[in-house]
């Protein structure tokens, strides 16, 4: 069974061995970027689900990638080809995934029950798209987007800073807000403009919207005993910008597109520090400093 999806105008595949448990319900976030099935358009990556799936040899392992507090083990052949373990938060290998060096195609099994699945195939179908895309201007990004006025405006963070909170209160206290995703929109430059786009991926807020927006304004969040913001210098702004993006740092097809696209980003749009907190005040502060005006 053959499902295709686009997401940040992006069209990927997955395809489901017949006669298994997995199928599409795994993967419900993903219904609104459903697209139909196109054999002649090019796809930004390939992904089959077979359980039976077994690979022949295992690579050397190079590296854990942090994904939301699950620790993924990454593993490379001598070919290039990337094995990844990926495993929840309790630690269970859910899904074994692996990919072609430049992740336009893979194979993964999954492993446990319907819960550990979803898990499991979201994570790959997450780590493929944002490789695969690396050198193709798009950023993944940690972040949570609200949209005013149809502009869209991200607020970054370690998780704990209150990036959730924050945009609640944009939600509750400006007029015409809505939350485009809150945890991992989709960032890309597209004829030298920055669009956010919604994305299946959004944390604990169940927030999959097939939507898209000019990007206003970047700003990085830190709970303080006061509310105060400015603008970030270049160097800082590249300091935000790039721990809050999906990277694969020993990949270096994959950095220095990430880096390419994070430069552009920072040049087009402002990067803000706001110290905050969680309050009407910090809301006002940052919409009247941050807000596109018309």
């Amino acid at each position: 069974m053959k499902k295709q999806y686009k997401v940040g105008r992006l069209p990927y595949r997955v395809i489901f061995a017949e006669g298994g448990r997995n199928d599409e319900r795994l993967i419900r976030s993903s219904a609104p970027f459903e697209v139909a099935v196109d054999e002649t358009e090019a796809m930004l990556f390939e992904l089959h689900v077979d359980d039976t799936f077994r690979p022949a040899h295992t690579g050397a392992e190079i590296g854990q990638f942090d994904c939301g507090g699950s620790n993924h083990g990454v593993y490379r052949q001598d070919d290039g080809t990337y094995q990844i373990r990926i495993s929840d938060v309790q630690g269970r290998q859910c899904c074994l995934l692996e990919t072609t060096a430049d992740f336009s195609a893979g194979h993964c099994a999954l492993n446990g029950n319907d819960d550990m699945r979803t898990f499991g195939l979201n994570n790959a179908l997450m780590m493929m798209y944002a490789f695969a895309a690396a050198d193709r201007g798009t950023l993944l990004m940690h972040a949570s987007v609200v949209r005013e006025q149809g502009v869209g405006y991200l607020f970054l963070g370690v998780s704990g800073t209150g990036k959730s909170t924050h945009t609640s209160n944009w939600l509750r206290y400006i007029p015409a807000t809505d939350l485009m995703n809150d945890d991992n929109p989709v960032v890309r430059v597209i004829d030298n403009e920055v669009v956010v786009f919604g994305s299946p991926w959004s944390g604990k807020t169940p927030c999959y919207r097939n939507i898209e927006a000019p990007v206003g304004a970047f700003v990085q969040l830190r709970q303080a005993p006061h509310n105060r913001i400015r603008r970030q210098t270049v160097v800082e702004a590249f300091s935000s910008l790039l721990p809050s993006c999906s990277v694969m740092k020993w990949d270096a097809r994959v950095y220095r597109g990430i880096c390419d696209t994070v430069t552009h980003v920072m040049e087009a749009v402002p990067t803000y520090f706001l110290e905050n907190l969680p309050d009407e005040a910090a809301v006002r502060l940052s919409y009247e400093t941050i807000r596109v005006k018309a």
